[in-house]
């Protein structure tokens, strides 16, 4: 493991001075008195809890990079030299068949009335974060010409300022939300959807009536938690009167807007903004079947449900009342989580990492499917950006998992794109972009695919950072089409555990997954020792690729 260093990291905007620096601590070990900075502990003397968050706050995403013991890149590829699994029935699996062009990277997901997406990622929820707000056409429009699902994240409705209550302050008119889902609608072509995310306020304000009444939104997401912290989300305002209006519409509001203490560090200067809070959630099992029941009778056909990077028993509670409440969808999000605003220091040292907790959720999934229980859906988020990623991912949980939750890497594509637009305009293109072109015909390799999916004269209305993530998502596809084909797997069913090997046997003790030296040993053996038991090479052949075929569930949590 790499040392931590918890008193600095570019998040924070802070750094040691010192060239060497206590582990534990992340104090310089020689601190003079008279130093200038930058540290955190230098930094938070006299800017206090703002060293909680990375910043600046609204033009920044942030991930956690603690270095775990054991993580994704633990895992290879296992590839093959004959076989093709997953291939139509009418075509014959050979050198002319089976090229990974031919590859199918559709997935579903749903317990009944199931949802398509042209490849198997969906974006993570993008919610009331000031990133998420401003760069909303670009990540919503990226996503429907992608195919893939979209989630609309939590507390859209509660900051909108021009949002309208009733007397019993339930969303009578929410028009922030009505322009993220009309957007997406707008070039939407039959893969993937847009989903709604739900905590407490939500909840509370009507937000669900509010999205099936006006919208007849199919899909609705309740929200355990996420894999960057385990409290509710958070925004920042720099508008005392925001502030009060947030906390008038049922929000936590630290420092608190409405007490004399606050209001006059704000008028001073000291205080520069105010942190707006979502409520913790409290679950037991009753009132979540009972939930499932209220929001079917509103009209949705499927609830989804996302969880964080807490421990087993949650992760127990989430599968096991998912799959007795029939859930559509059940999304496992790990640490180190990345996202547009939470706690740093919660992002580096909270909950259970992707690797870890996905190993588990394998593990819990199988217990229930042996007892004959239909599992949820399940879809693998935390730290993901690759193809391999995604491979990995699939296989881990196969075949529980169909699809990864994508964060971070499915919105930056929609802001270097809007980036791209601006500097054109400017004509301050850098010289990474200008090297290809001085026009997005040049500059998008994607361009004319995208213009023939839309059409000539619509083509002028696609934001260049919806264009700069399907461009993204056709990397993501292509390139996890040869990943497949090199592991024979012609369909994303076809992917088993199989199809993974562990780097190191801390790895295999972790996810089940065999130690690379000891993956397929006795069939090598077989055909070094000759024991064929009277068969033929062909037979051994034909028995190897039946075995390829079929998944080898090894439990290790007993």
């Amino acid at each position: 493991m790499n040392l931590q260093r918890p008193n600095a990291n570019d998040a924070t905007k802070t750094a040691n001075r010192s060239r060497n620096v206590a582990p534990m601590s992340g104090l310089c070990s020689r601190c003079i008195d008279g130093c200038t900075g930058n540290c955190e502990v230098f930094k938070a003397t006299f800017r206090s809890r703002e060293l909680i968050y990375p910043g600046p706050f609204g033009d920044v995403t942030a991930g956690g990079d603690k270095d775990y013991p054991v993580d994704y890149s633990h895992l290879n590829i296992q590839g093959y030299a004959l076989g093709a699994k997953g291939l139509p029935d009418n075509v014959a699996g050979d050198s002319d068949s089976a090229i990974f062009p031919a590859v199918n990277t559709e997935t579903e997901y749903g317990w009944d009335k199931k949802v398509r997406m042209r490849l198997p990622v969906f974006t993570g929820a993008l919610g009331s974060t000031e990133i998420a707000r401003k760069n909303w056409d670009h990540f919503a429009v990226g996503a429907a010409l992608s195919g893939i699902t979209l989630v609309c994240g939590e507390n859209v409705c509660g900051i909108d300022p021009q949002l309208e209550l009733d007397s019993h302050g339930k969303i009578t008119s929410a028009p922030d939300m009505d322009r993220r889902i009309e957007i997406y609608r707008r070039y939407h072509h039959g893969y993937g959807e847009i989903l709604v995310q739900m905590n407490v306020e939500d909840t509370r304000l009507g937000v669900a009536e509010y999205v099936s009444q006006k919208h007849g939104l199919d899909t609705i997401e309740l929200k355990w938690g996420q894999g960057a912290k385990c409290i509710g989300g958070e925004i920042k305002v720099n508008s005392l009167e925001r502030a009060l209006e947030l906390q008038r519409r049922g929000y936590i509001v630290t420092p608190d807007p409405s007490h004399p203490l606050s209001q006059a560090s704000f008028k001073d200067g000291s205080l520069k903004e105010f942190e707006r809070h979502s409520r913790l959630g409290f679950i037991d099992e009753e009132s979540f079947y009972a939930e499932i029941e209220r929001l079917r009778n509103l009209g949705f056909k499927r609830i989804t449900l996302k969880t964080g990077a807490y421990g087993l028993r949650e992760l127990a509670m989430a599968i096991r009342w998912g799959s007795r409440a029939k859930i559509d969808l059940l999304t496992i999000d790990g640490a180190g989580g990345g996202t547009g605003m939470s706690p740093w220091r919660m992002m580096e040292e909270w909950g259970m990492p992707s690797l870890y907790l996905h190993a588990a959720a394998y593990d819990f999934c199988e217990r229930l499917a042996n007892r004959g229980e239909r599992v949820p859906d399940i879809a693998f988020g935390g730290g993901f950006s690759s193809e391999d990623g995604v491979f990995k991912a699939l296989a881990l949980g196969a075949p529980f998992t169909k699809a990864v939750c994508m964060g971070r890497a499915l919105m930056i594509p929609g802001m270097v794109g809007k980036n791209i637009a601006q500097w054109l305009k400017d004509g301050k293109l850098p010289n990474t972009v200008s090297q290809f072109g001085s026009t997005p015909e040049e500059i998008f390799v994607c361009y004319e695919e995208v213009k023939d999916l839309v059409g000539h004269e619509e083509m002028k209305n696609i934001p260049l950072g919806a264009l700069g993530i399907y461009s993204y998502s056709e990397k993501l596809r292509v390139g996890l089409q040869q990943m497949m084909a090199g592991a024979r797997c012609f369909s994303l069913p076809a992917i088993s555990r199989n199809e993974l090997m562990s780097l190191t046997e801390e790895c295999a003790r972790v996810t089940g997954i065999p130690y690379l030296m000891n993956a397929y040993r006795e069939e090598a053996i077989d055909i070094l020792e000759d024991r064929h038991n009277g068969h033929s090479d062909r037979d051994t052949i034909g028995s190897l690729l039946s075995y390829m075929g079929t998944s080898r569930r090894i439990r290790t949590y007993e």
